[in-house]
């Protein structure tokens, strides 16, 4: 991957120089973590209501499998960094690898 990329700055409106910089990927928990609509929703779901697991334990045990619900490798999480305006942006179609290398 090139270190620096020419792309379209939202800011600037316009296509600019960005320098290419990899992020750890965040979880979609982690914007709002303490938000009531996450304990609302666990609540519909039945939990402490009396309405069963649904389904919550028919998983297998995790110490018994290798690789038990993980993915080989994770989405990359590309920051932009405008050279003119300085403003970062995320980059929106995101790929999988194992490793990123900048040249």
């Amino acid at each position: 991957m090139p270190k620096t990329v020419k792309r379209y700055c939202p800011t600037c409106r316009k296509h600019t120089e960005h320098r290419v910089s990899q992020a750890k990927k965040k979880t979609p928990g982690t914007a709002h973590p303490m938000s009531y609509g996450g304990k609302r929703r666990m609540k519909l779901r039945g939990r402490a209501r009396g309405h069963g697991n649904l389904g919550r334990m028919s998983k297998g045990a995790v110490s018994g499998w290798k690789r038990y619900g993980k993915k080989q490798s994770k989405k990359t999480d590309f920051r932009l960094k405008c050279k003119e305006c300085g403003k970062t942006h995320v980059q929106r179609k995101n790929f999988r690898s194992k490793r990123i290398e900048f040249k």
